[in-house]
């Protein structure tokens, strides 16, 4: 009986231990939760800095272009962002069965996969999906910029090839209104000019390149700012669903914990009624 004793106390030990390391790992994604709601606003304001310089552009040239991509209906691109890291519930789960049918769609001869995210690229292998190209995902909100950079060159140099006709991403952002975080599909590529009314000003402005090729230039920083602000919301949504995972986690530990606590005090009760027992044995013995 002492043995098992200190087999259950030993387990409500480890599970201690597991609650505090449970607990860790939440505050870590909720300071990162709050890392990333901190960088949002300022990626948005250079969103509408860049989307006004577009309207203002616009004013300059005859007509919108139909679209900044090159290239005729010979490939799509899905552009999708996942978690880095485990302990996210079915945040993957949820993005891949977003994905999966645009990678299989007709529209186009041929679809690429870019996936960033290490955690999600390897439930993608897990579904038998091809990944063109993967990065990992950032792990630290200040990383999410130089990641940017590196999802843009991948994204431009497969458009620059002139094969390319549209471009989806695919990302999952946080919602107060709804438990999981929905994943979002919208299409980056070709751009749509149709959102930006041209501004015309009394005082044009004062540019030093053809209104054109400005207004691809401002396209491009503009689809770089969509991608930024695609890595924040996803990295905020990975840490929300990790901080709701360990929530849960925290409950089943508990009422582990507690269970065990029960068990212990039935053994300790069993083993003190033993002893009474024995020591009542060897008292009528004695007489």
């Amino acid at each position: 009986m002492a043995d098992r004793l200190a087999e259950v106390e030993a387990r409500i030990e480890s599970v201690h231990q597991l609650s505090s390391v449970i607990g860790a790992v939440r505050a870590i994604a909720a300071a990162r939760l709050r890392e990333a709601k901190a960088r949002l606003p300022g990626i948005q304001t250079y969103a509408r800095t860049i989307g006004e310089a577009i309207a203002q552009a616009l004013a300059l040239v005859p007509q919108a272009p139909v679209n900044a991509a090159k290239g005729g209906n010979r490939k799509s691109i899905v552009l999708a962002i996942g978690a880095e890291q485990g302990f996210v519930g079915n945040f993957n789960g949820r993005l891949l069965d977003a994905l999966t049918p645009l990678t299989r769609s007709s529209r186009t001869p041929s679809c690429e996969l870019l996936l960033v995210g290490s955690h999600v690229a390897s439930a993608a292998s897990e579904r038998v999906l091809t990944v063109n190209w993967s990065a990992p995902m950032a792990t630290h909100a200040q990383e999410i910029a130089g990641l940017a950079n590196r999802i843009a060159d991948a994204l431009f140099d497969r458009i620059a090839n002139g094969e390319v006709s549209e471009v989806l991403l695919v990302h999952a952002a946080t919602d107060a209104q709804q438990p999981e975080s929905p994943v979002q599909v919208r299409p980056l590529l070709p751009f749509d000019f149709s959102r930006f009314a041209p501004l015309s000003k009394a005082q044009p402005p004062i540019i030093q390149l053809p209104p054109e090729r400005l207004l691809a230039q401002l396209a491009d920083e503009y689809v770089f700012a969509e991608i930024c602000e695609a890595l924040v919301l996803s990295f905020a949504a990975e840490n929300e669903a990790r901080m709701q995972a360990m929530v849960a986690a925290r409950e089943n530990v508990a009422r582990r914990s507690d269970e065990l606590a029960a068990r212990a005090r039935l053994m300790r009760q069993e083993q003190i009624t033993e002893e009474v027992i024995e020591l009542a044995s060897g008292g009528a013995s004695l007489r």
